[in-house]
């Protein structure tokens, strides 16, 4: 290890330089292209001096429909999100994305991490939106990276045997109401919460850090 790789924040060095970013959206579809986006959530993650990793800020934005978006009733009716409840207090996509961004840069920097990396249960899903959405937004500073992704369902599944987010965070001992699932925030919290159980019980069983090369 070099001397400056030595000074920067062991978060950095865990994960190569990336930030590890939970993030979880409700949408009225499927198409990031063409289906809106309806909310979305940001979880930090932060680190103890031991190297285990813990839930941090939780960052919540509802978004106004992007003008000729699609919604598909099934969607909707999944989440319960009325997208014109005046309630809701939502913004344009570019408002929105950009004060859940904002703390996410701030991290990086206090982390010593060049890029954000989402985290999420099905990881791929979550990202195609936030990118879309972006790019509508003519957003120039999207923090995430552009391809690279953690995936719960996919770590769930090698520690626990099961990609389903509610019945991995039973078999990991994280407490999961149903009745509040479906909403960002807390659908975000508890992937973080899994992703932190993961991380650490790999560290726990001396995975990590990897042996030296002879």
């Amino acid at each position: 290890m070099t001397e400056e790789n030595s000074q920067m924040h062991p978060m950095s060095r865990r994960f190569r330089g990336f930030l590890p970013v939970v993030v979880d959206v409700e949408t009225a579809g499927f198409n990031p292209a063409k289906d809106a986006l309806l909310e979305i959530a940001a979880v930090m993650v932060t680190m103890d001096e031991n190297g285990f990793l813990h839930r941090g800020e939780t960052y919540l934005q509802q978004i106004d429909p992007f003008e000729g978006a699609n919604f598909e009733q099934s969607s909707l009716d999944f989440t319960g999100i009325d997208p014109w409840d005046p309630e809701r207090e939502a913004v344009p996509e570019r408002e929105g994305l950009s004060e859940i961004f904002s703390p996410i840069r701030k991290a990086m920097k206090a982390f010593d991490c060049k890029r954000a990396v989402l985290v999420g249960h099905n990881a791929t899903f979550d990202h195609n939106f936030v990118f879309a959405a972006s790019m509508r937004a003519d957003i120039k500073r999207n923090p995430f990276h552009p391809f690279s992704t953690f995936d719960t369902a996919t770590l769930a599944g090698l520690a626990y045997g099961h990609t389903v987010l509610a019945q991995a965070c039973k078999l990991a001992r994280i407490p999961f109401d149903s009745k509040e699932a479906h909403s960002a925030a807390y659908d975000a919290e508890k992937t973080a919460d899994l992703f932190c159980s993961i991380v650490n019980r790999w560290q726990e069983l001396g995975g990590f850090p990897p042996p030296p090369f002879e």
